[in-house]
Parts: C-alpha cells; sequence; structure tokens
C-alpha cells in the first residue's frame, strides 16, 4: 500500500479486522444446529457468508424456516461465549495511537447493535461512529451502512478508507465509493482486485494517511 494514501477517516469492519470472532461462531452455530436439527448445515459452509447481516446468510444457506428462532438461538449462545471472543494482538494500542494522531474512527458491522457495544464496550470513546445494521439500513454488500457514517460526520468521500477482510466488505467500500485496505490477517485470502492492502494492523501506525 502507497505510504501517501491521503485519508483521515478510518472506518473498519469488526470480525476478522479488529477481533477473532470465529469461535465465539463456532459455538453459536453449534447451538443453532443443536436446537433446530441443523446437522446439514456446516460450520464451514455458515462461516463461507459471514460478513452479510445474519438473516440474508441464513436465506443463501437455504434456510427459510424459525429464523427469528434461530437468530435468537445464535445470539444467545453468542453472548454466553463472548469471552471467547479476542482482539487481535496490536488492536488497541494501534487505536489508541490513530486516535491520538487525529484521525476520525469508525466501525461499520454486520454484528447486530446489541453485541456489538457489548465486545467494544472498553473503546467506546475511541469510536465516533459504531454503526450496525438497522432496519432501513440495507447491510453490507450493500453501501449504505458506510454512507450514513460518511453523511453523519460530513466528510468527503476521498478522506475515507474501509478496512475489510472479505470481498463482501470489498462491495460495500467499491459501492460507496470510497477506498478499500485489505486486512491479511483476517478471515478470507486475499483477491487481485485489491488494490490496497496491509498486513498487520500495527502497519497503520507507519502509514501517512493524511
Amino acid at each position: 500500500m502507497s505510504k501517501n494514501l491521503k485519508k483521515n477517516v478510518i472506518i473498519f469492519d469488526l470480525d476478522g479486522v479488529l477481533i477473532d470472532s470465529k469461535k465465539n461462531m463456532f459455538l453459536s452455530w453449534k447451538a443453532v444446529q443443536k436446537k433446530f436439527n441443523l446437522f446439514d448445515i456446516s460450520f464451514d459452509l455458515y462461516f463461507e457468508k459471514i460478513g452479510q447481516p445474519f438473516y440474508k446468510i441464513l436465506e443463501d444457506i437455504n434456510i427459510n424456516e424459525n429464523k427469528k428462532k434461530i437468530k435468537e438461538c445464535y445470539d444467545s449462545a453468542s453472548i454466553l461465549n463472548l469471552k471467547k471472543i479476542k482482539f487481535y494482538k496490536n488492536v488497541k494500542s494501534t487505536l489508541k495511537i490513530l486516535k491520538r494522531r487525529g484521525f476520525i474512527l469508525c466501525i461499520v458491522t454486520s454484528k447486530d447493535k446489541k453485541r456489538t457495544k457489548m465486545i467494544t464496550s472498553k473503546l467506546q470513546n475511541i469510536f465516533s461512529i459504531i454503526q450496525s445494521p438497522e432496519k432501513n439500513l440495507k447491510g453490507k454488500p450493500h453501501p449504505d451502512q458506510i454512507n450514513k457514517v460518511i453523511k453523519i460526520l460530513k466528510v468527503k468521500k476521498n478522506e475515507c478508507v474501509y478496512i475489510g477482510d472479505t470481498y463482501i466488505d470489498f462491495q460495500a467500500a467499491h459501492k460507496s465509493k470510497i477506498d478499500f485496505l485489505f486486512a491479511e490477517w483476517g478471515y478470507s485470502k486475499r483477491k487481485k482486485i485489491y488494490k490496497h492492502t496491509i498486513k498487520k494492523i500495527e502497519n497503520l501506525k507507519k502509514i501517512n494517511l493524511f
């Protein structure tokens, strides 16, 4: 990635970028499998679809019944196993340094507001906006969430960069017409279409984004 990508608003995805929640997801999906007898739908199949809102994932893996109850079961198991979620190494220290340097930091995630707030509770003062899915906003890969953040901040799109780890994140950024920075430490492999990538989150401290 160029060391002169001039940005002052950094928008992060959550899962696979700031936090490693794969173990939590596994246990949550296991609870769903057990309660609704969905053992034919593996965790790997579910995990391939992450990055989208939960109901869209269910749709993509052909679950069309009991969706509300399945989400309630999944969320309950996720909250029960919240301690299985860990921030990636150097995330907290890097965020604090970027904040001190004057960057505007935000989160755009497909995770619901309740769990997102619980996970980021000790970092609330770091982020200007934490945007979870809402009724009137289409989730990623649609650009609605990112566009709402930009509108609230009253900044130009060329001032912003979205850091994500999936093709869905890339699509959301592309449709929002802002730059995308691929997090190589996340859950998916790099694609040739990604113009900018970063190997470790602490490398953000070395890049002149202004």
